[in-house]
């Protein structure tokens, strides 16, 4: 909203500094120190009330280390988070931007899921919260609506080089110009093939290309309810999900900014997504929120986020992944999630089998998610955090560095 205000004030009335606003790199920057004084400032404020409302949480015991002690700590502090997002997102970005729309979507949408589930769980008293199909049910709701607008609007094209042109033509100006063209596509980032490109209808060449949405859209649901839960079983311990999700935020951040700019772009010989840029706002709101979050919210936690800043984190990065068009990278970027996914997959598995098998449940973990193997190792938790940051970060430098790997 500031944007179109100062935009209105400098053509207008001419007030000097008003043009800053113009910048995608100032409002970036504005609305990441916004967040972050969100979260910090009202966050003390939004705990006292769930202190006050008894909204604490209900610690079942598993036998970890200091796990009892942090019986009754406030949790659904992901509402903070939230809020942390979207109004520096609302206040600074172009809010007629179609990607900027589909976040802000995204971000309400998988918040008010992971708020349900919590008020059932604190205020109905049912540990087990909303019903796991009703969660599935709204995931692939929003991963639906993603993957259709992504597909179908027509202003998220990316540019290529017209075909219909030969490489260059000459202005009237006599300026030889690469002719391209803003078009329609279903093509990704994907590294060590020869451009980097990989384009959905290749995985359906028997099919018309008018059906190519099917598989996209599949694609995409799928994607976002596995980030989705992801980051909602990587928020076992203080810290984690925040940190991890600040990591994965940034570089995407990056990406996005690189994507969205003709010099950059076509310097780094990348995919130039037009209208990608302002994206870069709502990214370093998200990351501001993050890390402002983890204010109160890293060893000894003050409040946890719930289902309310988990479910909605895992989203979000979800579908910036593919508004970037770099969600085939999903698993080296968010490799953290990956992995606390998997080890909860093998755990059960294996427990399962082995039970049919020898009439007794074994396991390969001594308890999963990943983070709770090592607690049960007597690692301290807050150890346990900083590796999975360093890996993660270690993960984020890599999905940088791959991009050049043809």
């Amino acid at each position: 909203m500031l944007y179109y205000l100062f935009d209105y004030i400098e053509r207008n009335f001419d007030l000097p500094g008003a043009g800053l606003f113009q910048y995608i790199s100032f409002r970036a920057g504005v609305a990441a120190v916004l967040s972050l004084l969100i979260t910090v400032f009202f966050g003390k404020s939004l705990i006292n009330i769930l202190r006050k409302k008894q909204v604490g949480e209900d610690i079942r015991d598993l036998g970890l280390e200091g796990q009892l002690q942090k019986k009754g700590t406030p949790t659904m502090g992901g509402i903070i988070i939230i809020a942390a997002i979207l109004i520096p997102t609302l206040l600074m970005a172009k809010l007629d931007n179609v990607y900027v729309i589909l976040l802000i979507a995204t971000t309400v949408w998988l918040g008010l899921i992971g708020f349900l589930d919590d008020y059932i769980k604190v205020f109905r008293k049912n540990k087990e919260g909303l019903a796991g199909r009703f969660k599935i049910v709204g995931q692939i709701t929003i991963g639906l609506i993603v993957g259709l607008t992504l597909y179908f609007n027509e202003n998220v094209v990316v540019r290529e080089r017209s075909s219909a042109i030969t490489s260059t033509e000459v202005t009237a100006s006599g300026v030889d110009l690469k002719s391209e063209l803003d078009v329609k596509s279903t093509k990704t980032t994907v590294p060590f093939l020869k451009k980097n490109e990989f384009d959905y209808h290749s995985l359906t060449p028997w099919l018309d290309i008018n059906y190519t949405w099917i598989i996209y859209t599949l694609v995409v649901i799928l994607i976002v309810v596995a980030v989705s839960n992801g980051a909602n079983i990587t928020d076992g311990i203080d810290g984690l999900a925040a940190g991890t999700s600040a990591i994965i935020g940034l570089t995407l951040a990056i990406l996005a900014y690189l994507s969205g700019r003709v010099d950059f772009s076509s310097y780094l010989n990348i995919m130039y997504i037009p209208n990608l840029g302002e994206l870069v706002i709502f990214c370093t709101a998200f990351v501001g929120a993050c890390l402002g979050f983890l204010w109160y919210n890293a060893y000894p936690a003050q409040v946890f986020m719930g289902d309310t800043g988990s479910l909605a984190l895992g989203g979000i990065i979800a579908v910036l992944a593919f508004a970037v068009r770099k969600e085939l990278m999903i698993p080296i970027l968010c490799g953290v999630f990956l992995i606390e996914n998997i080890s909860v997959i093998m755990q059960v598995s294996y427990f399962k089998y082995t039970k049919s098998k020898y009439g007794e449940g074994r396991r390969i973990f001594l308890m999963s998610p990943l983070h709770h193997h090592y607690q049960k190792k007597n690692i301290h938790e807050a150890t346990i955090v900083t590796r999975f940051w360093i890996v993660g970060i270690l993960l984020a430098i890599v999905t940088l560095a791959i991009l050049k790997l043809r």
